[in-house]
């Protein structure tokens, strides 16, 4: 995967320039492909649902309307419950990249509450008491640690389950004319994507060194993955291919758009709405 990504940014050197250099580029140099790919329904969850993740296993996360976590198998099947989701208000995002450790975090609370996989609990950090105050966006890192952007400082920063700082970033305001507000962090393949819906994909290696900006704006939605960034855009899916820079655009289907939340993942779209989960394969 490193070795691809590498070649990526090869191919974008005439756009953008990485580490050390604030001019980033304005446009990808990508192929923009639209499909009209028809979506075959497999699978569906019934309930009133509020939130959905899904993780590497294709084990599926769901917050109910009831305020209830609750973990179901890719065959659709109950695994595990967690009934104390509103401790600290209703959280702000979730994070499922390691199936081991799921991640609530409550924004106004400023805290992080950790899971295991049998969604027990098992710790959580106030960021305050560790003297972070402005935190947007965390997520779980390769080495099951906990990533964050410290927007009082403008870094990102690595620390443990402790709340012990163990790595950060240079000062994004040293690296970057006009410094990014990410809403969502996402560890995958050696990388740490940090997206900002006005401005892009800012991305990191695993020693917190700059490296690229994808400047894809308006997503919602994202995720990475098998070399693949999607995201929504519209009424539109995005698929960019990280090693061919190909950005596969598909119409999806008009009974997809009263959504609550949707993802593509795992080569599956899963679509959340008022009354049910539905998971389907792209055709």
């Amino acid at each position: 995967m490193k070795k691809i990504f590498i070649h990526t940014i090869i191919c974008l050197s005439a756009l953008q320039s990485c580490a050390g250099n604030k001019t980033v580029a304005t446009s990808p140099a990508v192929s923009n492909e639209v499909l009209n790919d028809s979506f075959r329904l497999e699978k569906l969850i019934p309930g009133n649902f509020t939130m959905m993740d899904v993780d590497v296993l294709n084990n599926i996360y769901l917050v109910t309307a009831g305020n209830q976590l609750k973990k179901y198998n890719a065959r659709g099947d109950s695994m595990a419950v967690f009934n104390d989701v509103k401790k600290y208000g209703y959280p702000t995002l979730m994070d499922v990249t390691n199936p081991l450790k799921v991640l609530l975090y409550y924004k106004n609370f400023s805290t992080v509450v950790m899971l295991d996989r049998l969604l027990s609990q098992r710790n959580s950090i106030n960021f305050r008491q560790q003297n972070i105050f402005s935190v947007k966006a965390i997520a779980t890192s390769y080495d099951n640690n906990i990533w964050l952007f410290d927007e009082q400082d403008y870094k990102l920063k690595k620390i443990d389950e402790e709340g012990k700082l163990l790595q950060e970033s240079t000062d994004w305001r040293v690296l970057m004319d006009v410094v990014p507000s990410p809403a969502n962090i996402i560890d995958n393949s050696n990388f740490v994507y940090l997206y900002d819906s006005t401005k892009g994909f800012y991305i990191f290696d695993y020693y917190g060194t700059y490296k690229n900006n994808l400047p894809f704006l308006g997503w919602k939605n994202i995720a990475v993955s098998a070399g693949k960034i999607t995201g929504m855009q519209g009424n539109k899916l995005h698929s960019y291919v990280i090693e061919s820079l190909n950005d596969k655009t598909y119409n999806i289907p008009a009974s997809f758009r009263n959504y609550i939340s949707i993802k593509a993942v795992n080569g599956k779209v899963y679509v959340l709405k008022e009354d049910a989960l539905e998971i389907y394969a792209v055709l």
